[in-house]
């Protein structure tokens, strides 16, 4: 059986992240299908090059409200002719881009992860029964025939991004192993505190003898992480400015990623480095870094729709404490790096990270 099928998951980078195994489960079991996915630009450098991929068809934010861009794509789309579309989204704008590719079978969410009027535009809606965004998204699958497969990211890899990283740790003497933290996040009741963060940084550079490199993206996420790195005791450095691709070779190399919910932390899972996740409006059993060597934390939450846990405080990410962080960090590093004392620490209420079922 060799399908023509199309994989609808337009953003955001972290999302995108997540939706990797169910392309690398198509290949698995269709060699010889003909798979393309349709991305927002943002989030393309996530899923382009990926080996099980044959075609990217990238759109602009906010396309479905541009004419022209809503034509150029049919006509796109049309040129491709799939017979099946996945839409792992469940909004009107992937449902849309399903419907107009004219694939006979639409598969997508019912209700409540279908959305506004993709349970009109998909024809085979699906009840999802798991937790985890990986494993509902892997749900979609079943009509194919597809059933609980293994789970992999394959998150692609570039020669000059791997150049660019070694190149840095090289000239900033981290060889011996580094740990990453990612201050920033899209929304700003996802983010935890800097200043905690830097109390991070002094632990595991104090006390771990693990030098902090600091990530961002864009001016807000620079000054946050200078204002990490100025009182970090000098156990903290600044990550260069880096695309996605040499984001995810630096987790690669990292032996620890500290981080809210963002693309970032998913993409340092993604790469299978241990990571540290922190909740607060999301759920972590549904959002947090997928697989059993990761740890995220989370003693809040809120209910209600995205935009207002968008809007909210950040009081939900005020509830965990450096003391849990710290904790999380020496779990992950005495099961990695054996043989170093750790500092005792109380271990805080958590949530495990999600696994295959």
């Amino acid at each position: 059986m060799s399908p023509n099928i199309l994989i609808v998951r337009l953003s955001a980078v972290g999302d995108a992240v997540h939706g990797l195994p169910v392309l690398c489960a198509l290949r698995d079991s269709f060699p010889r299908a003909s798979l393309t996915w349709v991305v927002e630009e943002r989030a393309a450098a996530v899923v382009r090059g990926h080996t099980a991929l044959d075609r990217l068809i990238t759109v602009p934010r906010g396309w479905l409200r541009k004419p022209l861009a809503v034509l150029r794509l049919r006509r796109e789309l049309r040129r491709v002719r799939p017979e099946i579309a996945l839409d792992l989204q469940g909004l009107t704008k992937s449902a849309m881009v399903a419907w107009l590719s004219g694939a006979g079978l639409r598969i997508g969410f019912a209700r409540p992860e279908g959305r506004e009027l993709s349970r009109v535009l998909n024809n085979r809606l699906i009840t999802t029964s798991t937790t985890h965004v990986v494993d509902r998204y892997l749900e979609l699958l079943g009509p194919l025939g597809i059933a609980r497969p293994s789970v992999r990211f394959d998150l692609p890899r570039h020669a000059e991004d791997e150049a660019t990283v070694a190149r840095f740790i090289r000239e900033r003497g981290l060889g011996s192993g580094f740990a990453v933290v990612n201050p920033g996040a899209g929304w700003p009741s996802k983010r935890w505190p800097v200043e905690r963060f830097a109390a991070v940084a002094r632990h595991l550079g104090q006390r771990r003898h693990l030098p902090t490199v600091v990530a961002w993206g864009g001016k807000e996420e620079w000054a946050m992480a200078d204002r990490i790195i100025t009182t970090s005791a000098g156990t903290a450095q600044m990550a260069p400015q880096t695309s996605l691709g040499e984001l995810a070779e630096l987790a690669r190399r990292a032996k620890l990623f500290v981080s809210a919910d963002t693309g970032p932390l998913h993409i340092a899972a993604a790469v299978d480095t241990p990571c540290v996740g922190l909740f607060g409006p999301m759920p972590a059993e549904r959002n947090g870094p997928y697989g059993a060597k990761h740890i995220a934390l989370q003693n809040a939450r809120l209910e209600g729709s995205s935009r207002s846990r968008r809007n909210a405080s950040d009081d939900t990410m005020r509830a965990i404490s450096v003391e849990e962080v710290c904790w999380a960090c020496n779990q992950i590093l005495d099961r990695e790096m054996p043989g170093r004392p750790a500092e005792i620490l109380t271990p805080p209420v958590r949530f495990p990270s999600a696994t295959a079922a």
